[in-house]
């Protein structure tokens, strides 16, 4: 029998007269989610560069934001983190008390672009190989839930230019940083996207999501 990868038979009777029929499976959702600033700064902490301005979402959290995000997320996603979120988060959530969101971070198959895949710990976890965008594009070819993309400025621009990331969610703060990393600095390839949904919470943020429309027209 042929396997075909990828691929499921819908018809397979007497097939030296029929021919088999294959209905593709579809890829799983990568979705970036990424809290912002209004000059597109997403650094939250001090990386050992000297940023003066830690945690400054946090003012503007409140329950309605929370439930929004638990909302985007869904029960059940995978995780594609970078090792400087990973390292971060791995020492926070592990130790928090059950929770939606904390159930659901810990729950989560997280994929790790490391150098170092010997030193996780915070689990299920898989270390991406070098080829950073074909590991990718095989973990969305596999079974399993849709992935989130939290936080990277590195990985962020890598998966638009190879046209990896299906939607992107902005939570966008109505402050102005300054200085800072951020997501969609020099060298993000050009791409159009689609508005799909826009919320505005009490505090101010707006949140507003975009599907992935290929090549930027122009």
């Amino acid at each position: 029998m042929q396997e075909v990868v990828g691929s499921i038979p819908i018809s397979s009777t007497n097939s030296f007269s029929r021919p088999k029929i294959f209905k593709q499976l579809p890829m799983r959702k990568l979705k970036i989610i990424e809290h912002i600033s209004l000059d597109g700064v997403i650094q939250h902490s001090d990386d050992g560069d000297g940023f003066p301005y830690a945690d400054w979402t946090a003012p503007y959290r409140s329950l309605a934001g929370l439930d929004a995000i638990l909302a985007i997320q869904g029960d059940r996603f995978d995780l594609l983190l970078g090792r400087r979120t990973y390292d971060t988060w791995s020492g926070y959530w592990p130790k928090m008390p059950p929770s939606p969101m904390a159930d659901r971070l810990n729950a989560a198959t997280k994929y790790i672009a490391t150098h170092r895949p010997e030193s996780l710990e915070w689990g299920p976890f898989k270390g991406i190989g070098p080829n950073v965008a074909e590991s990718i594009r095989h973990i969305k070819s596999q079974d399993g839930p849709d992935i989130i993309l939290w936080g990277s400025s590195t990985l962020t621009p890598l998966l638009i230019e190879h046209e990896l990331a299906d939607e992107i969610v902005l939570v966008t703060y109505p402050v102005i940083i300054g200085s800072g990393k951020r997501v969609f600095g020099a060298g993000t390839p050009p791409r159009a996207f689609e508005l799909i949904s826009t919320t505005a919470l009490p505090t101010g943020i707006i949140i507003s999501t975009y599907k992935a429309a290929g090549a930027l027209k122009a």
